[in-house]
């Protein structure tokens, strides 16, 4: 479904309408990527991914539920990133019940099956991913370099970001050193690989696409919330490694978490553009919308269970100004003004979705659990360093809500499968719908 647009020749709905400039006549000069084949610039119709929608389908409507059922190979080709934002959140689901502050017997064993279970998806989709390319040579370069599927791409690092953390959690014992060792080389990889990531794919698009301000989406941010994840992990396993390692962890975490918020308020200022220039997005995407909750919700976590995880010796100067309380201290006053904007976040994405509620199932309906799962580890954290039984107790409650909110998403997921509303022409993050 398609709103006017104020503006001409332009689209006010879905994620992230991206202007592209024809790559014979507006090349950008000196540009290392003018000469990439890519869906959008390629001349050879088997390149582009978006010639399906425009192609051999134009004949049928693709949301007419007696429309042409199709084979696995058709369907594979319609395998996207963005099929990684389901263990992205499975993976946040297991850590969110690891850090109930009300335990009951059997709950850690429900969140390791959960953990198990993530890695199953992981895995499955992973290899899914690589039946795709097997299959349709070219989708890997496609996929990448797609103005809207390419921006799923690191949802597979989030992914990885949220098992390195449930690795931790519940697989790693308190005194194995070399599961400890093999935490910390994760998380340098991971740390690299993110920081690559973030340049390169930025790099990407500000050399070959524009992306119109009154169709702007969060999806703008993903490349970047891997890297900011870095210093979600080393809030998770610095507390437990040796003060020698803790300490250059906590460092480099603290400046991936910096560079990730950093950029999320630069796209932040996009966001509240388009809302304003051209109002809410087309219902279809608005539970994109929950994804502005996750950068502040998840600094806040990170900067409490980093200033947590120094060692209580810690002291810069050795005088006792700059010491380990003083930074807990500002750490916890920090992630308290930047939970007060993730809530906000959240309150605007919930009304725009209830206000006009998605019709049709999209793997963008998963940001409705991701990013509010580190919204509700950022309040638990907050709360145990006030020792506020009755906000721990709301978290508690916003904790089984997210659980309902997550079968809810797994079920719609589930069913699109089964009746073709998502591997299908038309239907997934592979077309330009907007």
């Amino acid at each position: 479904m398609v709103t006017s647009s104020p503006f001409p020749g332009k689209s006010t709905a879905g994620l992230l309408s991206p202007v592209v400039n024809d790559p014979i006549v507006n090349t950008r000069p000196g540009s290392p990527f003018d000469d990439v084949p890519t869906a959008v610039n390629s001349r050879c119709p088997s390149l582009d991914i978006d010639m399906e929608k425009r192609g051999d389908h134009d004949h049928i409507d693709i949301y007419d539920p007696n429309r042409p059922k199709l084979g696995f190979r058709q369907r594979i080709h319609h395998f996207t990133w963005a099929w990684f934002t389901w263990p992205m959140s499975t993976g946040g689901l297991s850590l969110l019940i690891f850090a109930q502050p009300y335990q009951f017997p059997g709950l850690r064993q429900i969140g390791f099956a959960v953990y198990i279970t993530n890695l199953v998806i992981f895995t499955t989709l992973l290899i899914c991913m690589i039946t795709r390319f097997c299959l349709h040579r070219n989708d890997l370069r496609n996929s990448v370099t797609h103005p809207r599927e390419g921006l799923f791409l690191p949802t597979f690092f989030l992914a990885l970001a949220t098992i390195i953390t449930s690795t931790e959690r519940y697989v790693v014992p308190e005194n194995d050193v070399p599961l400890r060792w093999l935490i910390l080389g994760a998380f340098w990889g991971y740390l690299l690989v993110t920081l690559v990531l973030a340049v390169g794919q930025y790099s990407y698009l500000f050399a070959k696409l524009q992306f119109a301000l009154p169709t702007t989406m969060p999806t703008l941010m993903l490349p970047i919330f891997p890297i900011m994840l870095s210093g979600t992990i080393a809030s998770v396993i610095a507390e437990s490694q040796p003060d020698l390692a803790a300490i250059p962890i906590i460092i480099a975490g603290l400046g991936g978490q910096g560079l990730g918020l950093s950029v999320a308020f630069m796209m932040y200022s996009h966001m509240t553009g388009r809302l304003i220039q051209a109002e809410l997005p087309n219902r279809e995407h608005r539970p994109g919308l929950f994804m502005n909750v996750g950068p502040p919700a998840f600094t806040a976590l990170a900067l409490i269970g980093m200033a947590n995880g120094l060692p209580d010796s810690f002291d810069r100067e050795f005088d006792g100004i700059l010491d380990a309380n003083i930074i807990r201290t500002f750490a916890l006053i920090a992630a308290i003004f930047l939970w007060g904007l993730s809530l906000w976040w959240f309150f605007i994405a919930a009304v725009a979705v209830i206000s006009s509620p998605p019709k049709y199932f999209h793997l963008g309906w998963w940001a409705m659990v991701f990013p509010n799962t580190g919204f509700i580890l950022a309040t638990i954290s907050i709360a145990k360093e006030f020792q506020s039984a009755h906000v721990l107790r709301f978290a508690s409650a916003l904790s089984i809500l997210l659980v309902i909110m997550y079968f809810f998403v797994l079920f719609s997921h589930i069913r699109a499968v089964i009746k073709q509303d998502i591997m299908y022409p038309g239907r997934d993050e592979d077309v330009e719908d907007h």
